[in-house]
């Protein structure tokens, strides 16, 4: 079922086999008929993944690259969109000869060429691909049952199946239950897969009786059978599925060379994680606040941050939409140590992100905008302090005769809205002796976009003179990335996104910064956390 945990049993396979300098990547299989999540609303589908090369993925993704700590590109994300408008262009270019176009095979021998384009794309040892979506599904039988057949295609030595399966806890009775993952394999095995390995969710640590049970009815051996029990830790879940020995039968079953392990830099990090002191407070201001996933990897980045200075950070969900009112949000944000405004699109809840960036300016709180975020930094202070009451961006408000904010020149004649903003990877050259600069060290830097709307060049001189300092340029098209508020504590506003960047043990050096000076504010404030 969906959020049971595929995608980090995936990206802690992968991390365990590159301990063992076996090279791996990551791709998503995504059953809904949408080309790319990019259109998709957070509320339902989460955040959205940029890759480096512009691909709007699955937010698993993120897990991926953050667990591997390798970058991906848009050929490790296909979802059925994908590929049925590569057989309907096939079709209509009258590559298949006037075939009758069928699911099977042209949809499902399209499937098998997206898993070899990912190869093809990275050449690696081991390519993991998990398929999303729930076994029994209408939507994800052309993927199962291209993955059935890709075994006759290339080896049945080359391919393992692995199944990760709910084992509910019954708390009346204090018993797990088996049923479920006997009857999903039943299910898997009516279409002629017959799982290698089962990863079993729970609660609690399933006992031998019960594993014995599983390997008689799904007929697995008793070592393929591996217990994933709920982690306090996102990060401890690789170390857990070692301890199962999940790499050691992968590579069993594969016959590949059984090397061994080098965990020693994850379980430093993990010890870390165990071992935090004191907390941080950070208040993320926005208007999906109900999904935390809508900023996943936001909320990944903050907690980056905080396991490099030993701290514990604690995230402040704050709707925007219950400040659009709110000008003195003194008793609301008096717990905060710092402020972030992540990126977003639309009108709704703009008001209350632009009263907090003020909150946060005038009270001298460590301020982070991202995206949307430096949008509206940039609003609030052409408002607030350039005395321009009607500055806008003309996203929200088409007559405003100070649109701060405008829409890029080659956006302006774009009418698809999917893939199709400025997307993927881009320079941009830091001033030195800035913020930023003190953050990378370096001049110029390379990050992901994901927007339409930029700093209108119009108002550049006369917002910098003011003290809202431009310190970081796209030179190519001479486009504001970052900006900074030089007598402030710590106000950083950028146009992409930095969180898709930030591992675990090597955290974005903004997010780092940004983190640093939280813990000097909550010093200064000496509250007891």
């Amino acid at each position: 079922m969906s959020s049971l945990g595929k995608g980090i049993c995936a990206a802690s396979l992968g991390r365990l086999l590159k301990a063992r300098d076996i090279s791996v990547t990551i791709q998503k299989f995504d059953p809904y008929i949408n080309v790319d999540p990019g259109t998709m609303n957070p509320f339902q589908h989460g955040e959205v993944f940029v890759t480096e090369d512009g691909g709007e993925t699955d937010l698993d993704l993120g897990h991926y690259e953050r667990f591997i700590d390798e970058n991906l590109s848009k050929y490790n994300n296909f979802t059925s969109g994908v590929i049925y408008k590569t057989v309907i262009d096939n079709e209509r270019k009258g590559k298949y000869l006037g075939s009758t176009i069928q699911v099977i095979p042209h949809v499902t021998d399209e499937i098998k060429r997206s898993i070899k384009r990912t190869l093809q794309n990275k050449k690696v040892d081991i390519v993991i691909t998990e398929i999303g979506g729930t076994v029994g599904d209408i939507e994800s039988l052309p993927f199962l049952e291209a993955i059935r057949q890709f075994k006759k295609d290339v080896g049945m030595e080359n391919v393992l199946y692995v199944h990760v399966t709910y084992v509910p806890y019954l708390k009346t009775t204090g018993e797990l239950k088996t049923k479920p993952t006997q009857h999903s394999v039943k299910e898997l095995r009516s279409i002629g897969i017959q799982p290698d390995i089962i990863v079993c969710r729970s609660e609690i640590k399933l006992s031998d009786d019960l594993k014995n049970k599983i390997c008689l009815f799904c007929d697995i051996e008793k070592e393929a059978n591996i217990n994933a029990v709920d982690a306090k830790h996102l990060y401890e879940v690789p170390l857990m599925l070692r301890d199962e020995g999940f790499d050691s039968i992968v590579l069993s079953k594969l016959k590949m060379n059984n090397k061994l392990s080098n965990l020693k830099d994850w379980e430093k990090l993990v010890n870390t994680i165990r071992n935090l002191n004191g907390t941080v407070t950070i208040g993320i201001v926005g208007k999906y606040t109900t999904l935390k996933d809508a900023y996943l990897s936001i909320a990944e980045a903050l907690k980056h941050g905080g396991y490099f200075f030993k701290k514990n950070i604690e995230i402040k969900w704050i709707n925007s939409e219950i400040l659009d009112k709110l000008y003195d949000n003194k008793d609301y944000l008096s717990e905060i140590d710092g402020i972030l405004v992540p990126g977003g699109f639309g009108i709704r809840g703009i008001n209350g992100k632009i009263n907090v960036i003020k909150f946060a300016r005038e009270r001298k709180i460590p301020f982070f905008g991202i995206c949307l975020g430096m949008q509206c930094a940039v609003i609030e202070f052409s408002r607030n302090v350039l005395g321009l009451k009607d500055a806008n961006s003309s996203e929200f408000d088409h007559s405003t005769k100070n649109p701060v904010i405008d829409i890029m020149p080659e956006q302006e004649t774009i009418k698809n809205k999917g893939g199709t903003m400025r997307l993927g990877r881009y320079p941009c050259k830091i001033k030195k002796g800035s913020l930023a600069y003190k953050a990378y060290k370096k001049e110029v830097i390379f990050e992901r976009h994901r927007h339409r709307y930029e700093l209108n060049n119009y108002y550049r001189e006369l917002i910098e003179k003011a003290g809202l300092e431009a310190t970081g340029i796209y030179q190519e098209k001479n486009l504001v990335e970052i900006v900074e508020i030089s007598d402030h504590p710590w106000f950083v506003a950028v146009q992409f996104h930095p969180e898709f960047k930030s591992r675990p043990s090597k955290p974005h050096p903004l997010f780092r910064d940004f983190i640093s000076a939280a813990i000097k504010y909550s010093s200064l404030n000496k509250r007891k956390k």
